[in-house]
Parts: structure tokens; C-alpha cells; sequence
């Protein structure tokens, strides 16, 4: 992947939770010019454990092979549903970059809490292994991780795509998206 191209492409997955039985995700295909090019969406189980698999139904149906880089707006999403980035970096032969925006100790203990038992969901959780911290040019921090990029790479493409604030714009237009996606109660 050549980082400074400006018709490098994005697949940016954010999801809006409200609580109920399920979360919507919005996809959303972004040059880094910020030009937008595409969308998709799916649906998530609240509490349950079908994100990885939601996230590849996604990359497979928007049938783009011009796509570059997938960015995730979190690994851990609709109350406790754990992505597996290594399997998506796998299955698709992208890179696969999750930001948060929140220093945190974790989530070990609240899925220990709620998720009693849960052997297969703790397992998913230790094995997204550490996040970097990255400085961008606008004085906010996020933190990354990365599959089949390096993290200096990664954290490269954040700062690319952030126009302002922390959100990169592939991630923020998604969740834009997502959020107009649920409906009202």
C-alpha cells in the first residue's frame, strides 16, 4: 500500500447502539482526498457475538477491490460483541486499523461481570492484544490497533484522515450514517 496516495481507499464501520436487541452498522467507502464512494450496512445482536461475522458480510457485498485499508470504530461494540480485526485482515487481505478514543484500563473486568463464564468472549477480548496511543496533527490522541500494517503506518492513515477533532472522517461519516439508520421508539 502506498501511504501518501490520495486515492487510497478506506472502509470506514462505525454502529450506533441505542440498547435494543440489535446495532446498526454503516460502512462507508472514503478516498483520502475525502471523497466519499460508496456505502453498506448490517446489523449487529446486542450482548451477542456475531460482529466479526456481520463486519466480513460487509466487506464482501460492497464488492470493492479498490478498497485499502479497513478502519473499525472499536473492537468491542454493541454491549460486549467483540470483533475479531485479525479475522476480517484474514478473510479480506486488507489491513485492518481499530481506533478508540478513550484512554481506558480495559474491559476485562466488566465482561468478567457481565458475561460471567463466558470463556469464548474473554478469550476474543485478550486476543486483541495492546493499543498504541497516537498524537494527531489536531492535539487530540487516539489509540490504535492494527492488523497487517505496522502501527507508525496506521497511525499515519489516522492522521491522513482526521480533518479535525479525533475522529478520522471514514469512521465519523459511518457512525453519521448508522445513527440516522436506527429507528425512532
Amino acid at each position: 500500500m502506498h501511504i501518501p496516495k490520495k486515492g487510497l481507499r478506506a472502509l470506514g464501520i462505525a454502529e450506533s447502539y441505542t440498547g435494543r436487541s440489535f446495532s446498526q452498522l454503516a460502512g462507508v467507502v472514503m478516498r483520502k482526498d475525502l471523497r466519499i464512494d460508496g456505502f453498506i450496512f448490517s446489523q449487529v445482536t446486542v450482548g451477542g457475538m456475531d460482529a466479526t461475522e456481520s463486519i466480513l458480510t460487509m466487506a464482501d457485498e460492497i464488492e470493492r477491490s479498490d478498497i485499502n485499508v479497513i478502519m473499525l470504530s472499536g473492537c468491542v461494540i454493541a454491549w460486549f460483541n467483540v470483533i475479531d480485526p485479525a479475522k476480517i485482515a484474514q478473510h479480506t487481505g486488507k489491513p485492518v486499523i481499530c481506533v478508540t478514543y478513550e484512554e481506558s484500563d480495559g474491559l476485562l473486568e466488566d465482561i468478567r461481570h457481565h458475561f460471567p463464564g463466558d470463556i469464548q468472549r474473554l478469550s476474543a477480548y485478550r486476543n486483541l492484544g495492546k493499543r498504541s496511543r497516537v498524537d494527531l496533527h489536531t492535539k487530540q490522541a487516539i489509540f490504535i490497533r492494527c492488523w497487517g500494517i505496522a502501527d507508525s503506518d496506521g497511525s499515519c492513515l489516522c492522521n491522513d484522515f482526521t480533518v479535525e477533532g479525533k475522529i478520522p472522517e471514514p469512521l465519523r461519516v459511518a457512525r453519521l450514517c448508522a445513527r440516522r439508520l436506527v429507528p425512532c421508539p
